[in-house]
Order: C-alpha cells, then sequence, then structure tokens
C-alpha cells in the first residue's frame, strides 16, 4: 500500500523537474531584441575610401576601412615572416576594398585609435600596440591580429554584418 500511495507523488515530483529544467534552460535563450542586433545592414555608399567609420555591432566598436588601391597593394606586399600573427590579407578579407574589424585590441580589450601608429592605421595608446590597414598586429605587446568581423556586401552601398548564412 505505501509503495502505491508514494508513486503520484514521485511522478508529481519528477514532473516539477522537468518544469523547472525547461524554464532554467529558456532563460540561456537569447531574447528577441538581442537577436535583432546580431545582424545589421550598414550603408557604406558614403564612406569614402582611405576613410575609416566606426559603428557598435553587438555591443562592440567596428572599424569599417574603405581601403585605396594604394593600401590594398601594400598589404598583399607584406612580408608574413614580419608578422607575429602571420595572416595574408587576403586569408582576413573577403573583399579587399573594406577592412570590417572589430575594434578590441587583442592585449588588454583597449579600442585603438584610427589612422595612427606606426603604420598609419590603428594605435593602441593603452599599450602601444600598432596595426596595419589589415588589422593584423605589427609591434607592440598584442599577441593576436584585430578579428575580423563576418561580413558581405550586398550591393556597392550596402553591407551586412552577421550571420552570412542570414544574407542569403
Amino acid at each position: 500500500f505505501t509503495y502505491a500511495a508514494k508513486l503520484p507523488m514521485w511522478a508529481a515530483l519528477v514532473a516539477s523537474a522537468r518544469v523547472l529544467a525547461v524554464f532554467l534552460l529558456s532563460q540561456f535563450e537569447a531574447n528577441k531584441s538581442a537577436l535583432a542586433l546580431a545582424n545589421i545592414e550598414v550603408e557604406v555608399g558614403d564612406i569614402p575610401e582611405g576613410k575609416t567609420v566606426t559603428i557598435i555591432w553587438r555591443g562592440k566598436p567596428v572599424f569599417l576601412r574603405h581601403r585605396t588601391a594604394a593600401e590594398i597593394e601594400e598589404m598583399k606586399n607584406v612580408p608574413l615572416s614580419e608578422l607575429r600573427d602571420p595572416q595574408t590579407d587576403e586569408e582576413r578579407l573577403n573583399d579587399p576594398r573594406w577592412a570590417v574589424l572589430i575594434a578590441v585590441c587583442t592585449h588588454l580589450g583597449c579600442v585603438p585609435v584610427i589612422d595612427q601608429g606606426q603604420f598609419g592605421a590603428y594605435f593602441c595608446p593603452c599599450h602601444g600596440s600598432h596595426y596595419d590597414h589589415s588589422g593584423r598586429i605589427r609591434k607592440g605587446p598584442a599577441p593576436l591580429n584585430l578579428e575580423v568581423a563576418s561580413y558581405k556586401l550586398l550591393d556597392e552601398n550596402t553591407m551586412f554584418l552577421g550571420d552570412l548564412a542570414a544574407a542569403e
């Protein structure tokens, strides 16, 4: 008799545990406002060559650099032996005209200054890291290149940042 009386109690306990687990796990899902910020379209048609614009994406600053033909050629000719985190310009950027970089120094997370430093691109004043126009670390304590944001040009005036599968 006691087993039969305890069976509904155990069933209710298991059902309650399941409801609690589903509730707690659902709290880890991104809400709609966060998902809306995950993918954005940016108007880039007004950014002249040689100019960098800073936007905020996913709560981080992002540099959008419309590179000149001279900058593209210069970045292609940098020997990999000179780079701490060796990556070719072609490996980093899917369109050579645009450098789309998450503007967070890989040393301690400061925001670099635009058009400064030994290479005329990005300079982190906190500890002296110098980056080139491809966002590659060239001098200073930063261990890695600036991270490249996932981006795709939709047309000559519009750039998509975010999950590239959603841009299709």
